[in-house]
């Protein structure tokens, strides 16, 4: 293999090892089994296991927030934006499985991007200037658009991860549930919150 071709293995190998046994539950020496190499190659490509963890970390998070840009991109009524960045966070559980597995998981590296103990919660701040730019005209207060942002997609990953292992309904069904439930309260926001008082209308 050429050096790129190695630690693309490594990388894939990473993933899936990481999905399954978690950051402390794996270790160098298996990693580099299952990659069918010595330790030192690991090292030599990565400077150990938290380096490994945190660039496929990084790749994930850049695979979901592409996604959440593209489906986004073309704008629409505010009840088929949240379909699509449901659908998309759906896709993306059942097609890279070990990704979102390993994304669900708590960061257990100190100093995780903007110190998020929750590895989903650091995707929803990625998501979140996609989904204030599509907020300005449409109702919904962007300066908001982090709060909204880890409630989206805190709301679609839990339930997500839920539907992986029962398998049903379907992934259809479940976006159209999560979006009518989203929508209903997006669609009847209140829009200021004076400090210390209550919402207001």
């Amino acid at each position: 293999m050429t050096a790129a071709q190695r630690r693309a293995q490594l990388l894939d190998v990473g993933r899936e090892v990481f999905a399954q046994r978690g950051y402390e539950g794996t270790s160098i020496e298996e990693l580099a089994a299952r990659a069918d190499v010595s330790k030192p190659v690991v090292y030599e490509h990565f400077g150990g296991k938290e380096g490994l963890y945190a660039v496929v970390v990084d790749r994930e998070m850049q695979r979901l927030l592409d996604r959440f840009t593209s489906a986004l991109a073309a704008g629409g009524p505010l009840r088929e934006l949240l379909e699509r960045a449901a659908l998309v966070l759906l896709d993306y559980i059942e097609q890279d499985t070990d990704g979102f597995r390993v994304l669900s998981r708590d960061s257990p590296v100190a100093g995780a991007p903007d110190g998020a103990p929750s590895l989903i919660g650091e995707v929803a701040h990625r998501v979140e200037h996609v989904l204030a730019a599509q907020f300005g005209d449409r109702g919904p207060d962007p300066a908001l658009a982090e709060l909204y942002s880890q409630a989206l997609v805190g709301m679609v990953a839990q339930v997500g991860q839920w539907w992986l292992e029962r398998g049903s309904p379907t992934k259809q069904e479940v976006a159209a549930h999560l979006v009518d439930l989203a929508y209903d309260g997006l669609a009847h926001l209140r829009t200021r919150c004076p400090p210390g008082g209550p919402l207001t209308g």
